[in-house]
């Protein structure tokens, strides 16, 4: 496993200290330098270039990491990669390379050691490189740098997965010379995270819990639940329930989609933000809640990772989101989905109530059967497919 120091994920997007712990001793972890002089904010760190001439500093850098691979932020890493890729192939030769985006710079380790000794390579897309996942319009032209090296990696991996359908068919249209490897690899739930369905609260009589658990940005309706939420309390409904929210503020922790000023409208305090979750603990939020919301941006290529850590649960859950978004595909048929018919407050309001309806009479048995319904999307039943598929190919390869 190849990744960057410690130290940058703490200055930059944040770690959860609970998951090291849960490493398989198996797996052989290397930390790799990575040029991070972008992401340290330490004004004592900086030189004098950078300290009086910051954007003209931030143009040199841009200029300098586009002539080594064209992401920003990220394209200077290619050269450790490959260095690191070669030198435990040379230790002990590697059979297959996934790399997981982004960044996309990843993909050059598995790339490099196939054009170096034809080792195959998977291309695991978690996010899209050329997708605006929000407008659906292609951010690149074919002659620009980042889109050249796409189509170059694409059309000398084994395969390329991505996370839901509509990405996949995305990416069909673009590369049809490469479409029979492109494939869809969903996210999915840990049950060791989430544990087995749990027994109603038994004071939930008193009042319903409704919580929300996810990164909140700029995209993340906040403010349309909220609406709803004030809404279906004007129609004298849901008085004594509320509604928590975790998760980090943005992916910097700045607050962008200004979620603790939409909680500020909620004078009475029936909203409430809780902070972060470690992955550790989620179970035991999960426990304290009587019914899911899922908020998320319009987009028909929006999935969510955690709306498989939601089913998992067997809690009813609140679709806050246009229809149209791909994760309307992933929870059809679930026993506890109520979806909004659209983002208009009425529409919130009536979703937040039957959800309440359905968690108030909710029983264990209830629970247990929304989770049988949702294993499916258990992580090992994806994911054990794939390994015994290449295992069985590696094998009749090296006895070719």
């Amino acid at each position: 496993m190849l990744t960057v120091e410690r130290e940058i994920f703490q200055r930059s997007t944040g770690i959860d200290p609970s998951l090291e712990a849960r490493v398989d001793p198996r797996v052989r972890i290397e930390r790799i330098p990575f040029p991070h002089e972008e992401t340290n904010l330490d004004l004592r760190a900086w030189g004098a270039f950078r300290a009086h001439a910051p954007e003209l500093w931030n143009g040199w850098k841009a200029w300098q990491t586009s002539r080594v691979f064209p992401e920003p932020r990220y394209g200077l890493w290619k050269p450790e990669l490959e260095k690191a890729a070669a030198r435990i192939h040379s230790e002990r030769p590697v059979s297959l390379t996934i790399g997981s985006g982004n960044p996309n710079v990843v993909h050059t380790a598995g790339f490099h050691l196939h054009e170096r000794a034809g080792v195959p390579y998977v291309m695991d897309y978690r996010d899209t490189w050329q997708l605006d996942m929000y407008s659906g319009r292609r951010t690149m032209t074919d002659r620009t740098p980042g889109a050249v090296w796409e189509r170059r990696l694409i059309e000398s991996a084994d395969e390329v997965w991505f996370v839901n359908e509509p990405i996949a068919a995305w990416h069909r249209d673009l590369y049809p010379g490469s479409a029979g490897k492109i494939s869809v690899v969903s996210n999915g739930f840990d049950p060791e995270f989430v544990g087995v369905p749990t027994p109603p609260r038994p004071d939930r009589d008193r009042g319903l819990v409704l919580g929300n658990i996810g990164t909140m940005t700029s995209q993340t309706p906040i403010r349309q639940l909220v609406d709803g939420w004030i809404t279906a309390r004007d129609r004298g409904r849901l008085l004594s329930d509320r509604i928590d929210l975790y998760g980090y503020l943005g992916h910097q922790g700045d607050d962008e989609g200004r979620v603790l000023e939409q909680v500020a409208r909620v004078s009475d305090g029936s909203v409430a933000y809780r902070g972060a979750v470690s992955k550790a603990t989620i179970a035991e939020v999960y426990a304290r809640l009587d019914a899911l919301i899922l908020p998320l941006g319009t987009s028909r290529f929006m999935t969510s990772g955690k709306v498989f850590e939601y089913m998992s649960t067997g809690l009813p859950i609140v679709s806050v989101h246009d229809p149209v978004n791909a994760v309307s595909d992933t929870l059809r048929g679930y026993p506890g989905w109520v979806p909004a018919a659209s983002l208009e407050a009425g529409d919130i309001a009536d979703a937040l109530i039957r959800a309440t309806e359905a968690a108030a009479t909710q029983t264990l048995a209830d629970r247990e059967a929304a989770r049988a319904w949702a294993q499916r999307y258990e992580r090992s039943q994806i994911l054990d497919p794939i390994a015994t598929r290449w295992r069985e190919a590696l094998a009749a390869r090296s006895a070719a």
